[in-house]
């Protein structure tokens, strides 16, 4: 807490002992990159002053303004819950039968098989709502249609995307899906909105009433927010934690949420995408305001509802969508893909890992 230039105690806990962007699993995917590649330890944290430690939050207990942490107590004057959106293959009939775009395991095992495919059909289903990264199903398309075709196999080998929304990115507006959609088109990507996913099974999906075989289904889980928030009481008889939208207080004193596990609208009412771009705006926010209300200064840090998130289109390129999600309707603009766009992807990574868990 140096910007509160009060001495101050701050704590980050987390299961993970390393961290890695979700982006990576589309690297995986096509084999850019492996598993391990753009990891970063926590611990490295502690060489900036802030402690780290590694462990299981059992339950938050707002009462007693604790939270427990693998059986021990950890009081706090101040909580920042950011525990994120879970993937949950288990809320739709089989959904854990094929490989998820979602953990890094199901994207190596997607990855492998695509080495693999000479002809037949690839389907990418998005087996419920919400989920992180609204279009990475579609970047997963587009990327696989670049592998294939640059093996030489594309004409042999269809590619389908379902999905129950009627359109492929509906919180961004309907010139976003439109631009979306025509690269889908453009590179020979079948998109069927309104399409249930009713049943998985081992290469295949159940879906808008049809039987879809596949010789490769790359799902997309349901997410939810993780069991000990829901305990907690801070989602109250809802899914997600409601929060202020620009200050991102829940209603219990001193308590923030941030990222995936809140619940927000755009500006026209649809929910707020779930993206880390919007996550580590929150955590600004939330950062200077405490900073601000420590120090005895005015809290005005606001959440503006500004992001932007990379859609890369394959052969080395990528569109940028760029927007204010809060205004009515959302002011979203879709750069055309282009290798530059591709490259700030590259560089939006390695700028966070160095500034946020810097390697000495």
């Amino acid at each position: 807490m140096r910007e509160s230039g009060v001495d101050c105690d701050v704590l980050v806990v987390d299961r993970s002992p390393s961290f890695r962007m979700g982006l990576r699993h589309l690297w995986v995917l096509d084999g850019r990159a492996g598993a391990q590649d753009g990891a970063r330890p926590r611990a490295v944290l502690g060489e900036l002053g802030i402690p780290f430690r590694q462990g299981e939050i059992e339950a938050i207990d707002l009462d007693n303004r604790a939270v427990r942490v693998d059986g021990d107590a950890v009081a706090w004057d101040y909580l920042v819950v950011g525990l994120g959106a879970e993937a949950r293959p288990d809320l739709v009939p089989g959904g854990d039968t094929n490989p998820s775009l979602y953990d890094y395991d199901g994207a190596r095992a997607a990855g492998a098989r695509l080495t693999e495919i000479e002809r037949g059909r690839i389907v990418v289903a998005i087996a419920g709502l919400p989920y992180k990264c609204p279009p990475a199903p579609y970047e997963a398309a587009l990327l696989m249609n670049s592998y294939l075709r640059r093996r030489g196999r594309r004409d042999d080998v269809e590619i389908l995307a379902v999905s129950p929304q009627p359109s492929t990115i509906p919180a961004a507006g309907q010139v976003a899906c439109n631009s979306v959609e025509d690269q889908l088109a453009e590179h020979g990507i079948d998109f069927r909105p309104n399409t249930k996913v009713e049943r998985l099974e081992p290469g295949r999906v159940v879906a808008g009433g049809e039987t879809l075989d596949a010789d490769l289904v790359l799902t997309v889980p349901p997410h939810r927010p993780p069991a000990v928030v829901k305990a907690s009481g801070l989602t109250g008889d809802g899914e997600w934690v409601k929060v202020d939208p620009l200050t991102l207080a829940t209603g219990v004193d001193g308590v923030f949420a941030i990222g995936d596990v809140v619940e927000m609208k755009t500006g026209a009412g649809m929910p707020f995408p779930k993206a880390g771009v919007f996550a580590e705006a929150h955590g600004a926010v939330v950062a200077r305001n405490l900073a601000a209300h420590i120090s005895g200064r005015d809290a005005d840090a606001r959440f503006d509802g500004v992001g932007q998130c990379f859609l890369e289109v394959g052969d080395g390129a990528a569109s940028m969508v760029r927007g204010n999600f809060l205004s009515s309707p959302p002011d979203v603009t879709i750069a055309a893909p282009d290798p530059e766009n591709l490259v700030a992807k590259e560089r939006f990574e390695a700028e966070r890992l160095d500034r946020w868990l810097p390697l000495r």
